[in-house]
């Protein structure tokens, strides 16, 4: 429906889109897939922004069933739909979820409407609890987005925005610093941001204030509420990206290839970026990286030893300690070969 001030990721406000052709175009790229791959186990399915809730339910139907048709989608595969507030009310909510939906993720960013106007948000503080409120009563997974790190937030701003996320309820959340991206509306603002200490300080606020366990730098969920299908793609497992700007590594004949939606990108990987990829989502998550050989071939053994107050081993994975994961960044940079 419209851009929000801080978004950099790929998508367009249209007035009045053609939903059948864009339909058709995915579907079209559903049946390259599965003549290309074959009949394949699809464990998970996320219908990722932009904003998919906007999509009429009888497309969405269509891309479901020519899903199931040509691959093997799992009965319990997790199927995931990102939406925005205000963009579908509870009977359309009841249809996505009949099509066959499981957990939705809610684009909510605040519980503050100065905050929502501030960052170009459609909707306001109410509307987002009552949509929250239908979903859970749906009996299906729940995810919401919040963001901290505004020009004003601190300790006490973010342990609020905590507190009342623990009373609506949700098993999964995710909590996203604030960054900003030269090419959007805040980028052109000269905002006065929070220092990188105080950043810290905020991300430390949220480990010890929220309800659910984080178990990725910015995913917090309660146990076996995680997101499967983002735990697949940081864990280093292939994914196809359907649509366009969507990110696919396809592993196929022994050989990774980076893959984007709407034919725009297939290229093969050599086996140490796709190594150094792997390294970089991982250590992401809380258990970390699988030390398999081609994930040894590109790690720092020797800084990983000489800095255990960043850096564990347990068994056959590393990861980050908690100090660890607030440098994160800095620590891949040292970390990677």
């Amino acid at each position: 429906m419209s851009k929000c001030n801080y978004c950099a990721f790929y998508s367009h406000a249209c007035a009045s889109p053609d939903w059948d052709k864009y339909t058709n175009d995915i579907i079209a790229e559903i049946d390259f897939w599965a003549n290309t791959l074959g009949h394949i186990s699809v464990p998970t399915v996320f219908f990722g922004g932009g904003t998919p809730s906007l999509l009429p339910t009888k497309n969405f139907a269509q891309i479901i069933e020519r899903l199931r048709a040509r691959f093997d989608i799992d009965a319990n595969a997790e199927i995931t739909l990102e939406a925005n507030p205000g963009t579908l009310d509870a009977a359309k909510l009841t249809e996505f979820i009949k099509i066959g939906t499981n957990r939705i993720s809610v684009g909510v960013q605040s519980f503050d409407d100065d905050e929502l106007k501030f960052l170009g948000r459609r909707h306001d503080a109410r509307t987002a609890r009552q949509f929250i409120d239908a979903a859970l009563s749906q009996k299906i997974r729940v995810s919401a987005d919040f963001i901290y790190g505004l020009p004003h937030h601190n300790t006490k701003t973010v342990e609020k925005l905590c507190r009342q996320i623990n009373d609506i309820g949700i098993s999964h959340c995710s909590m996203y610093e604030l960054t900003i991206e030269p090419s959007t509306p805040f980028g052109k603002m000269n905002l006065q941001m929070p220092t990188n200490d105080d950043m810290a300080d905020m991300y430390q606020t949220i480990q010890n204030t929220l309800n659910l366990s984080r178990y990725e730098v910015s995913n917090y969920a309660t146990p076996g509420n995680e997101c499967q299908h983002n735990q697949n793609v940081w864990d280093g497992g292939a994914y196809i990206g359907i649509g366009p700007s969507a990110a696919g590594r396809i592993f196929m004949n022994d050989t990774w290839y980076e893959q984007i939606g709407n034919g725009a990108k297939f290229e093969k990987i050599d086996n140490r970026t796709r190594a150094i990829e792997k390294v970089i989502t991982s250590m992401r998550t809380v258990r970390g990286v699988l030390l398999a050989k081609d994930v040894q071939s590109v790690l720092n053994m020797e800084y990983a030893n000489e800095h255990p107050e960043l850096v564990k081993i347990t068994g056959d994975r590393m990861c980050t300690t908690d100090n660890g994961m607030i440098v994160l960044d800095d620590l891949l940079v040292n970390l990677i070969n």
